[in-house]
């Protein structure tokens, strides 16, 4: 294709050409998946979403604007919602994550205190308002700025803003008193 843009592919994908979509699904599944996986937090369930998310973009493609926005705010648009409908659901972790043991050496302190931080804050993330985490997981963990989250997430620019400050708060509240909480004798 002359122009490989996300939109210039969309409108192929609209005329069904699978090639247009294979490179718009490689281009973009990976991060789709992680937004998903920051939800759900559930690797499993996020593939589930980003294959979801694809699907409904192939066969909704006809219904995409380029006027209104740009394809990637769309994308996240679909994987935030079909996100936010899974982690309503309730959640049964299978048995073999119950209980984690250590394959033959201990880990290294750094590698130890690492891991406490990433769940604990994992923990304070899924405290957190769907609404709220979507806002930390698009603007700190992909990098998205805030006109994109914004309009990934249907809010306008200054709702954002405010949306992504109240879950900052939030999200220092619950790390607080999970760091509280571990200290307790």
């Amino acid at each position: 294709m002359e122009d490989d843009s996300d939109e210039a592919l969309m409108a192929a994908v609209a005329a069904r050409r699978q090639q247009a979509f294979r490179v718009l699904m490689t281009r973009h599944m990976p991060r789709a998946i992680r937004i998903a996986q920051r939800i759900v937090r559930n690797a499993a369930e996020a593939d589930d979403i980003g294959q979801e998310a694809f699907l409904r973009v192939w066969h909704k493609a006809a219904s995409f604007d380029p006027q209104v926005g740009r394809f990637t705010t769309w994308l996240y648009r679909i994987v935030l919602n079909l996100a936010f409908d899974r982690s309503r659901k309730p959640v049964h972790a299978p048995i073999e994550e119950a209980v984690e043991i250590a394959a033959h050496e201990p880990a290294p302190v750094d590698n130890v205190i690492a891991d406490q931080q990433r769940r604990a804050l994992d923990a304070a993330l899924a405290r957190l308002s769907e609404r709220q985490r979507g806002a930390i997981a698009l603007f700190h963990m992909e990098g998205l700025s805030g006109d994109e989250a914004a309009r990934a997430m249907g809010l306008s620019a200054k709702a954002f803003e405010s949306l992504l400050a109240r879950a900052r708060v939030a999200l220092r509240k619950e790390v607080e008193t999970i760091e509280q909480t571990r200290r307790l004798p």
